[in-house]
């Protein structure tokens, strides 16, 4: 049982921790209220990019580390769904983005005729961007090989994975909000739209951290993908009409193909918010070890292998 661990989610950031510890020799097993392809991280655009997330000394190691092992595995595009793209960076400009800014071998100020009217800044960088089905597929064939499991089964309690084994990460985004439980956990509801790609090869985003209607456009194998919102605390996960209209009506301001793109699809994720990341470990009552990994905000697929790697850590730290 020494070596037993229950990581508590299947989402990217279950799955990435899951993957670090059972190629690092532990037991693991997942348990999974829902399978990968319902989370939220199914859900997502799957650009790197730190975004609605703190804090930002510790988001920049975590970033920079998952960019280094995206950067590996997008030799192998078609087997994780890691791809390098060069895109823009909306109303940004170099010497504001974060010390995670280390991690961009290109970055550059966005030449004027490379920007859209509105718009009087921009920068210019190549990101990994992740097609998430394919990539949870991915970690949970690396997972299996490994000798992980996934067994689909929620936790009532925290107590309740550490008395099967002596070891949890709990990895349960907005469920932690009941879980733990931890009313800082709060939903930012992002819509998107996925349609036919009309041709756009490179990545466009203007998010301000404050800004509850933002735009982007992400090119996927599988289409498009447009947006978005980011709503403080809406439960809903329905797609709205008129929400997926106004945003097609904002990425056609700057890519006017994309106002006459067949629309392919509609998604609606609940980011886990957090006013910082929770990652630190803790002994349960029952006397097993939990390793708290949640709170990422919009940024879980930007910080996923950083975070699951220092979870690893403090679990062997605590564990000798």
């Amino acid at each position: 049982m020494d070596s037993e661990v229950i990581v508590l989610g299947s989402g990217i950031i279950g799955l990435t921790s899951a993957v670090v510890l059972a190629e690092g020799g532990r037991q693991v097993t997942v348990w999974a209220r829902e399978p990968a392809e319902e989370t939220t991280s199914a859900v997502a655009g799957g650009l790197w990019w730190p975004y609605r997330i703190e804090p930002e000394h510790r988001v920049a190691d975590w970033s920079v580390r998952s960019f280094e092992v995206y950067a590996r595995q997008a030799e192998h595009a078609a087997a994780t769904g890691v791809r390098m793209r060069t895109g823009l960076q909306l109303g940004a400009e170099t010497a504001g983005l974060g010390p995670w800014r280390r991690a961009l071998r290109d970055v550059r100020a966005a030449d004027p005729a490379e920007l859209p009217g509105e718009y009087a800044t921009g920068v210019r960088a190549t990101v990994p961007i992740i097609d998430t089905a394919t990539h949870l597929a991915h970690l949970r064939d690396r997972l299996a090989a490994a000798g992980g499991r996934i067994e689909p089964r929620a936790a009532g309690s925290l107590d309740e994975a550490g008395r099967a084994a002596g070891y949890v990460v709990n990895c349960t985004g907005l469920g932690a909000r009941e879980l733990v439980p931890d009313p800082g956990v709060r939903p930012v509801q992002g819509q998107l739209v996925i349609v036919e790609n009309p041709g756009v090869e490179e990545w466009v985003v203007s998010a301000y951290k404050e800004a509850t209607a933002t735009l982007y456009a992400l090119p996927q194998p599988y289409g498009l993908v447009l947006g978005g919102t980011a709503v403080e605390d809406a439960w809903g996960t329905e797609p709205d009409p008129a929400v997926a209209e106004g945003i097609v009506a904002r990425c056609a301001r700057i890519l006017p193909e994309v106002a006459r793109a067949r629309v392919l699809g509609h998604r609606v994720g609940l980011r886990p918010a957090r006013p910082a990341v929770r990652l630190e470990a803790e002994q349960l009552p029952g006397g097993a070890l939990c390793v708290h990994n949640y709170g990422h905000g919009g940024a879980g697929v930007t910080v996923a292998w950083g975070c699951a790697e220092e979870a690893a850590g403090l679990l062997a730290g605590h564990s000798r």
